[in-house]
C-alpha cells in the first residue's frame, strides 16, 4: 500500500476500561481499522487527563487509576477516513461511554513496509 502527500489524521479519545462486550474499546477499532484495510494505527497510553466529566485521572504509583486515557490513531487517505467515521459512532454507540473523534489534515512523507 502507498500513501504519501495529503492524508488525514483520525485521533479517537477513549478511556482504558471502556468496553463492548468483554472487548476492550481500543482493541475493537484498532482491529475493526486493520480489518477495514486502514494503512496504519497505534494505541497510545496516557498518564493524565480529564475531559467533560472535569474528573481527573492520573497514574501515580500511589493511587492506582483504573481508567487512564487511551488514544487510537489512524493515518490514511481522506476517503478511508471519511468511510471509517460512521464504523467509529456505531462502536461508540455500542460501548455506551463517553469519548472525543477529531479529524485533521497531514502531509504524509514516508510510508513504507521494512523490506
Amino acid at each position: 500500500m502507498e500513501l504519501q502527500g495529503q492524508s488525514k489524521l483520525l485521533r479517537i479519545f477513549v478511556g482504558e476500561i471502556d468496553k463492548i462486550g468483554h472487548q476492550l474499546l481500543y482493541e475493537a477499532i484498532l482491529l475493526t481499522a486493520k480489518e477495514k484495510g486502514m494503512a496504519g494505527g497505534t494505541v497510545l497510553k496516557g498518564i493524565m487527563a480529564y475531559g467533560p466529566s472535569s474528573r481527573v485521572h492520573v497514574a501515580r504509583l500511589i493511587e492506582l487509576s483504573e481508567d487512564l486515557p487511551v488514544i487510537i490513531e489512524i493515518v490514511d487517505s481522506d476517503e478511508k477516513i471519511d468511510s471509517f467515521l460512521p464504523v467509529i459512532n456505531d462502536l461508540f454507540e455500542k460501548c455506551g461511554r463517553g469519548g472525543l473523534i477529531t479529524v485533521e489534515k497531514v502531509d504524509v512523507i514516508y510510508y513504507k513496509p521494512k523490506k
